[in-house]
């Protein structure tokens, strides 16, 4: 497991967490996204946590990593620009933003030298107001309003995934070949040929009148489908095979 990205990177702050298990779940979460700044204030269960180290699976070195901090202030003493995570209003007059746009922030300060901390409240009733007066933006996730609670590490994982589409350039799409690669306009055309030929033995294009504009479609149908070369030798051994059947009875 390898340990510091060449980025800077936000510190994630884990405040009062109950469950060991969740700070395992939200150690693991920030890896899988290529986190591993964790500050752990206050846990509940005490630091280091057997059950926090179950579920990190991988990522337990992070754990072991991790800072444990004695109050929010001592977490966030070298932050320049901090965030609170909250799914309730708090009646403080704040920046609320989505994830991905807190992380796009924190993609710029970082850019200019300054240093992010995001605060991840406790499983039962979240971050207090205390806390949250000593952040400069709260993240607030579009959930469902009749179901608003999240788990501590499914926000982590969230968070942490918002950092990392806005610190890697991803592919919206891509194409998986298989071994394969897309036919050729040539292919392709030899394939039309194929089918206009063994189509017109079967008598498809009747009435005649009509052929030119049905050769047209099946044409302009070949050309809409993203047909890779093994695509196109297996249509061709479709119509092989049919022919021999045919010939067969």
């Amino acid at each position: 497991m390898r340990m510091s990205l060449d980025i800077p990177q936000p510190a994630f702050i884990l405040v009062r967490p109950q469950m060991g298990e969740n700070i395992g779940a939200a150690a693991r979460a920030m890896w899988n996204f290529g986190l591993d700044h964790m500050r752990v204030v206050a846990p509940r269960d005490g630091w280091p946590n057997e059950r926090a180290v179950a579920l990190a699976s991988g990522a337990g070195r992070l754990l072991d990593q991790a800072g444990r901090m004695g109050s929010v202030a001592e977490a966030l003493r070298d932050c320049t620009y901090v965030f609170a995570t909250t799914g309730r209003s708090r009646g403080l007059t704040k920046p609320v933003v989505t994830p991905e746009r807190a992380m796009a922030q924190a993609r710029a300060i970082h850019a200019e030298g300054g240093k992010v901390g995001v605060m991840f409240g406790p499983e039962r009733a979240g971050l207090e107001n205390e806390d949250i007066v000593q952040a400069n933006a709260i993240i607030s996730v579009p959930v469902n309003p009749d179901f608003p609670s999240l788990n501590l590490a499914q926000c982590v994982l969230l968070t942490a995934y918002e950092w990392r589409r806005a610190t890697v350039d991803v592919a919206p799409e891509v194409m998986e070949m298989a071994g394969t690669e897309f036919a050729t306009g040539e292919e392709i055309a030899w394939l039309g040929d194929h089918f206009e030929e063994r189509l017109g033995a079967a008598g498809f294009f009747f009435p005649e009148t009509k052929a030119p504009g049905m050769k047209l479609n099946l044409r302009n149908m070949w050309a809409r489908l993203p047909l890779t070369r093994a695509d196109v030798q297996t249509l061709h051994g479709m119509l092989r095979q049919m022919v021999r059947w045919k010939d067969r009875g």
